[in-house]
């Protein structure tokens, strides 16, 4: 069979290996009989699976110690919802950093539940660059500071992480997560929507610091509240756990990075507005 190049919108390309494997386990996982999506949450063969994807993330990310990493279904734009709902303690106020389509729905969002505050915006020039830190117009004691860190469709990647002080950093990293190194512990909270580097659609990592969990006034429902133990997507997370591991074997970055970042030659195809500084250089599109 030929594999097609996937240079759509949406979900990325899996390891080939990594689906051969999944298709080989799909009746009879390590046999015990049945296949991942039929077995207990809560049983040891799953319970394996879910630690060892953990563990791999982990290990890519170089998570430090006070922070839980979380599989949750729902995809990134849930999360939308559920970090402020998560993070506002009463009326606090949340500060976020439009850059974009993404920001703008995150922002959306946030507004029918806590008070938002637009510290600074790349509207006026179409999205085509990233606001000066200087001109953040940040709230003193914000609940948190929201910013996307890849801005697919206008092509605007943050090339560092913000400093905001004592305030939590929260950043919507799903389409340049595992992409190049980050210095977790500089951040809150981190969520990205699995399927561009992690795994398959409809599954969200979110990594969170410890302080930052149980803090929602008022309580969010249960299953909307990262304090609760949820049934988990248990194929995603498979799938996950196997991509980790061609992750942690190097041989997927090498094939992901055999185009050469920000090629010369793409002048030809496209001749956006965004500044060459900030200019996106991962897959385009979300899911």
């Amino acid at each position: 069979m030929t594999r097609v190049f996937n240079f759509s919108a949406g979900p990325g390309t899996l390891p080939e290996e990594v689906l051969l494997q999944a298709a080989d386990e799909m009746l009879d996982w390590h046999g015990t009989g049945q296949s991942v999506m039929e077995m207990s949450h809560r049983g040891k063969d799953f319970i394996s699976i879910a630690e060892e994807a953990e563990a791999g993330l982990r290990k890519l990310l170089a998570v430090p110690d006070g922070y839980h990493v979380l599989f949750l279904q729902g995809g990134a734009s849930l999360q939308f919802e559920m970090i402020p709902m998560n993070l506002i303690q009463g009326r606090a106020v949340s500060d976020y950093i439009n850059t974009g389509e993404w920001s703008k729905k995150a922002i959306n969002a946030a507004r029918g539940l806590a008070d938002v505050n637009v510290a600074a915006s790349s509207e006026d020039r179409s999205f085509s660059y990233v606001p000066a830190p200087s001109q953040w117009r940040l709230t003193e004691n914000a609940a948190y500071v929201h910013y996307t860190a890849n801005e697919t469709i206008g092509g605007v990647e943050f090339g560092w992480v913000p400093d905001v002080g004592d305030v939590p950093l929260v950043s919507d990293m799903s389409s340049n997560l595992l992409s190049r190194p980050l210095d977790v512990g500089r951040l809150g909270l981190i969520y990205a929507g699995a399927q561009k580097n992690i795994g398959p659609a409809g599954l969200a990592l979110v990594i969170v610091r410890d302080d930052l969990i149980g803090i929602g006034e008022p309580a969010p429902p249960a299953m909307l509240d990262y304090a609760t133990t949820r049934p988990p997507p248990s194929r995603s997370m498979l799938l996950a756990w196997c991509s980790s591991g061609c992750w942690r074997t190097g041989d997927w970055p090498r094939r992901k990075n055999a185009i050469s970042p920000r090629p010369s030659c793409c002048t030809t195809l496209s001749t956006g507005p965004t500044s060459t500084s900030i200019r996106s250089i991962r897959p385009t599109g979300r899911g």
